[in-house]
C-alpha cells in the first residue's frame, strides 16, 4: 500500500506496542483508550497484510514482519520529531523539555550535582531522569526515545549512533589518613597483603583490576565485594581496607590516595545520541553542558 494511504500516527501506536508488548500499558503510554490501541492495530494490520503482534500468555509477541521494520520505523519517528523541533529557537529558560539520561551511579556522581546547578540557573523548567542501562540495550533505548543521551565506554558501534569523548580518568588506590600502612609509595608486595573492596555489579567474577593482576601471575584480598563505586570509599574511610578506584571519585574524600604499583588502562567515556537527534537545539544545548562539565571534572 503506498505511504500516503497510511495513517503515520498509526506507527506511534506500532512502536508503542512493540516496546511495552502490552495493548493495555500501549493506551496509558500514549494517553488514549486501549480500544483505539486495538483499532490503530487492526487497521496497520490490514494495511501491512500482517499480524504484526501476535498475543500470547506472556505478551504481544512480534512476528518477523515486525522486527524486519522496527528498526527503521523507530528512526523515521526520531527523524520526524527531531524535523518538528528543528525550526525552533531553543530558549533554555523557557523550556520545559524531559531528558531520560543513562548512566552509571559514578558517572552520576561527577556529572548530576553540576548538571543541575546549571539546570537550576539557565533551565528551570528542563528535568532529568536518569537510571542505567545496559550497555547491549543502549542502542535501541536511543532509537526508540526511552533514552535520549547516554554516557558509557567507548565499547557502543552501532552506524545510527553519533558519539563525543568526553574525558580521560585512571585507578589509583584510596587510604584513610590514620591507616596502619604509613609509606608514601605502594610496592607490590605491599598492594598484595592489604584487605582490598571491589565494586561490581555482578555476584561474582574478577573485574579490570583483578584482570590486569591475574595477567602478572598474583592476586589481591579482597575482604568486601559492593555494587557501587558510592559507598566504597565510606567503607575504606572507616575500615583499614583500601580501595581502587577512578582518581576523580578518590580526589572528592579526604583521603590519602597513592599510585597504584602496575599498570592499569585509562578509564575512558564518551557520550552516545541517535543521529536523529543530532540537529535538535535543546538536544545540542544538552550535550554542549555535558560534555563541557565532564570535561571540567576530568581536567
Amino acid at each position: 500500500m503506498p505511504l500516503s494511504k497510511i495513517d503515520l500516527n498509526l506507527f506511534v501506536v506500532f512502536e508503542a506496542i512493540y516496546r511495552t508488548r502490552n495493548l493495555t500499558r500501549a493506551a496509558e503510554m500514549l494517553f488514549i483508550t486501549q480500544p483505539a490501541v486495538s483499532n490503530a492495530l487492526a487497521r496497520m494490520r490490514k494495511s501491512l497484510n500482517d499480524p504484526l503482534f501476535v498475543s500470547t500468555s506472556t505478551g504481544m509477541v512480534p512476528t518477523p514482519l515486525t522486527e524486519n521494520i522496527i528498526g527503521r520505523v523507530r528512526e523515521a519517528l526520531q527523524l520526524l520529531d527531531s524535523s518538528a523541533h528543528a525550526g525552533e529557537q531553543f530558549d533554555p529558560a523557557a523550556s520545559e523539555r524531559v531528558f531520560r539520561l543513562s548512566m552509571t551511579d559514578l558517572t552520576e556522581a561527577l556529572l548530576l550535582p553540576g548538571l543541575e546547578e546549571v539546570l537550576q540557573r539557565q533551565a528551570p523548567g528542563i528535568r532529568i531522569e536518569s537510571y542505567f542501562t545496559p550497555r547491549s540495550n543502549i542502542p535501541d533505548a536511543l532509537a526508540n526515545g526511552a533514552v535520549n543521551l547516554a554516557i558509557d565506554a567507548p565499547l557502543i558501534d552501532d552506524p545510527h549512533l553519533e558519539q563525543a569523548p568526553l574525558g580521560r580518568d585512571r585507578y589509583a588506590c584510596m587510604l584513610r589518613h590514620d591507616q596502619p600502612f604509613a609509606r608514601k609509595k605502594l610496592s607490590m608486595d605491599d598492594y598484595l597483603r592489604l584487605g582490598h573492596i571491589h565494586v561490581s555489579s555482578r555476584r561474582q567474577g574478577p573485574g579490570l583490576v583483578d584482570a590486569e593482576l591475574n595477567k602478572l601471575g598474583v592476586r589481591r584480598t579482597i575482604l568486601t565485594r559492593v555494587q557501587h563505586y558510592l559507598v566504597a570509599p565510606l567503607i575504606a574511610m572507616r575500615t583499614d581496607l583500601v580501595l581502587t578506584a577512578p582518581l576523580m571519585l578518590l580526589q572528592r574524600y579526604d583521603a590519602r590516595i597513592l599510585e597504584l604499583p602496575f599498570d592499569l588502562p585509562e578509564i575512558e567515556s564518551r557520550c552516545y545520541w541517535h543521529r536523529s537527534a543530532a540537529e535538535d537545539p535543546a538536544h545540542r544545548w544538552l550535550r554542549e553542558q555535558v560534555t563541557r562539565l565532564m570535561g571540567e571534572t576530568s581536567a
